[in-house]
């Protein structure tokens, strides 16, 4: 990290899923909020681009960390805006079914990356729609995550009613079910 500071280098995070380091994400530090006395670094970094590991090598020679060769997909960014409005309006509903307020402002340009890390996706799922290269795919995946996920917790709370008729579970959380 310290060199990517000093030098305004990127750097990449390979996704490596089921047994698998096939895909990653460049990145670029937009803010080191905090440096322990370790050395370690609590930072802030900005997706740049979706990239394919062509080859790996774990460690580099006198280096703590590992580089590879990689190949940049070029990805589609251009966001239906009818489909970014349905994902809004689906996550507002998610939002409000677990109590959290929704971080999305309805004004802000968004992408399917901007909503895929706050709405509940599994690893497995973020890596999948990693994969995907159009943005019309990654929005179509999105709202069926959230229009299915959505039910689910409607069914959660209803159990979470149900259950505390019978004086049992009262401080129930559902994030915790």
């Amino acid at each position: 990290m310290s060199e990517c500071i000093a030098d305004g280098k990127t750097f990449g995070i390979p996704a490596y899923v089921n047994n698998k380091l096939e895909l990653g994400t460049e990145v670029e530090i937009i803010d080191v909020v905090k440096i322990y006395d370790d050395g370690r670094m609590d930072i802030s970094i900005l997706g740049l681009a979706v990239f394919v590991v062509v080859g790996f090598r774990n460690p580099v020679q006198d280096k703590l960390y590992s580089s590879g060769s990689v190949r940049i997909k070029i990805i589609d960014l251009a966001a239906d805006e009818e489909k970014v409005a349905c994902i809004l309006d689906l996550v507002d509903r998610f939002y409000m079914k677990i109590g959290i307020t929704n971080p999305f402002q309805k004004t802000k340009n968004h992408n399917s990356y901007s909503f895929a890390h706050k709405i509940g996706l599994s690893i497995n799922e973020e890596y999948q729609m990693l994969g995907m290269m159009e943005e019309s795919q990654r929005l179509d995946f999105i709202i069926a995550h959230l229009m299915d996920t959505t039910p689910q917790l409607q069914e959660i709370e209803r159990t979470k009613k149900k259950i505390a008729m019978n004086g049992h579970f009262k401080k129930f959380d559902a994030l915790y079910f």
